[in-house]
């Protein structure tokens, strides 16, 4: 078996220049800001920009850094098995405007393609999901019952290109994959001459209402503007407690060289573990990525078995020449599994959020661009309902709002009543864990170097004891998901406040 990458980089930064902007440093004034520079803010600033406004865009890192820079990329309304799980629960009319929604973004990615010739391998694949286990069989027939009732064009398979026994899967015809920096850098070029500024380097901390909105910055320079769009991922500024509306999951990715020739398609299995495959063209190679292995944050075996385990199904599948890539990625997902795409809160209709897209941010972030664009330039759009972040269904809403928060309650006490017997000094050099620091609970890492990197472990947003995250070197929160780096800096909200730092002495 290959070995795995020491670094973790996800193949789509590596593979491409990003431009660089300023951070903000004086106050200024615009129709809209944007926070946060993903797909979901990258598209809605372009379009406001080619309407006219006047736009400033915020980034608390570098532009694509986050989600969208660790995404698998594809460009698909085959969101895993949810059409029947919609079906039941929102009716055929929201279930389809779901599809439609979906297709729609996948409708605007191409067209922009073609305007911009954009060279960003874009390609139309089939997309399946298939199952190897007979006790998934009949959850497949019912997805392909709901795809008949929806008009979704796609067919019932008994087996598919890949070599893999598969008992069934369902196909959606006609999707489509990319390379999402190549194509979003042509958006960022395309903005920036239709006047929108850019700003890196520029963490927001909160928002103020008066006449004007006022979005403050933690270097407490001020943006005055009449909209703002927050597309940060998980939310900066909780107006409606999405924290307790909303879970965290990590999932992983490895990137491999094969010996024989790939047969096309996009592929997800309905079993768990989660499986995903599919393609991308890499400097004259074919570069199969390789991903799944889902878990809540801050939960579940160290983080470094997921990469082994994706490694021994790339083998299991293909020949594998080489690993040439691995990386994670972090998602949302909302009570009903629908986005959060609209108004924040009704107290504040010109504060707008987008965020909980569930692992399929291609198409549920340009969907974002295009509703919250439309909703900021009073523009009717067929979708507005049914994103609405005010929404409520009685089911599964509920129920997944009591078991979410009680997994919450769970870790929360579990963290403050574990044991913390190592030291510092203890660590094998590239080791983090939860160490004991005067008799309390604290995390350190010692780098390769031999120099220790203590913090502690109490979250700053509400006060659950983070785990360290051996495959990615970062100290994770199981309760909201927020992440900190190995000195205690914020790498993922909701928390806002680094951790304390810990200075050893010579008896810790």
């Amino acid at each position: 078996m290959s070995s795995l990458p020491s670094i973790v980089e996800p193949y789509w930064r590596d593979s491409v220049s990003l431009p660089s902007f300023p951070k903000l440093d004086g106050d200024i004034s615009v129709d809209v800001v944007v926070v946060g520079g993903g797909i979901s803010g990258i598209t809605t600033a372009y379009l406001l920009a080619t309407q006219g406004a006047r736009v400033a865009l915020l980034e608390a890192d570098r532009l694509l850094n986050g989600t969208t820079g660790h995404t698998t990329a594809k460009i698909t309304a085959q969101h895993d098995l949810v059409y029947d799980e919609f079906l039941n629960h929102f009716g055929k009319e929201k279930a389809r405007l779901y599809y439609d929604a979906c297709m729609d973004a996948l409708g605007f990615i191409r067209r922009t393609v073609e305007q911009h010739e954009i060279d960003c391998d874009f390609c139309e694949q089939d997309a399946y999901i298939y199952t190897t286990s007979s006790s998934s069989f009949q959850k497949l027939v019912k997805e392909w019952e709901a795809y008949e009732r929806l008009g979704i064009d796609g067919a019932f398979v008994e087996s598919i290109p890949l070599p893999l026994p598969v008992k069934a899967a369902v196909v959606m015809k006609r999707q489509a994959q990319f390379h999402p920096l190549k194509y979003l850098v042509k958006l960022v070029d395309a903005m920036t001459k239709a006047g929108v500024a850019i700003y890196e380097y520029t963490p927001v901390a909160d928002i103020e209402q008066g006449k004007r909105l006022s979005v403050v910055t933690r270097d407490k320079k001020r943006v005055e503007c009449d909209h703002v769009a927050v597309c940060s991922h998980f939310p900066f500024y909780d107006g409606g407690f999405y924290f307790s509306r909303m879970y965290a999951e990590r999932s992983y990715v490895l990137g491999v060289t094969i010996t024989e020739p790939y047969p096309g398609g996009m592929y997800l299995n309905a079993d768990n573990p989660k499986r995903s495959v599919r393609s991308a063209a890499a400097n004259g190679e074919t570069l199969i990525l390789i991903g799944g292995e889902n878990h809540k944050t801050g939960q579940g075996v160290p983080t470094m078995r997921h990469y082994e385990a994706l490694s021994s199904f790339a083998s299991q599948l293909f020949t594998v020449k080489d690993i040439r890539y691995r990386w994670s990625a972090q998602d949302l997902t909302t009570l009903d599994k629908m986005p959060y795409i609209g108004p924040m809160t009704a107290d504040a209709p010109n504060i707008y959020v987008a965020t909980g897209y569930r692992k399929w941010g291609m198409t549920n972030g340009t969907t974002a661009g295009m509703l919250l664009s439309d909703l900021i330039l009073g523009r009717d759009n067929q979708y507005r309902d049914l994103y609405s972040p005010s929404r409520f269904y009685a089911d599964p809403s509920v129920k997944q709002f009591f078991t979410t928060n009680l997994d919450v309650a769970k870790h929360l006490l579990a963290g403050k009543i574990e044991p913390a017997i190592r030291r510092p000094q203890d660590l094998a050099r590239g080791e983090g864990a939860v160490v004991s620091v005067n008799g309390k609970r604290a995390g350190a890492y010692k780098d390769e170097n031999g120099t220790l990197h203590v913090v502690d472990t109490t979250c700053t947003h509400m006060g659950c004891e983070l785990e360290w995250n051996s495959g990615d070197r970062t100290w994770d929160c199981p309760c909201h998901g927020s992440r900190f780096s190995i000195d205690g800096d914020v790498v993922e909200g909701p928390a806002k406040q680094p951790l304390t730092r810990i200075e050893l002495d010579e008896s810790s």
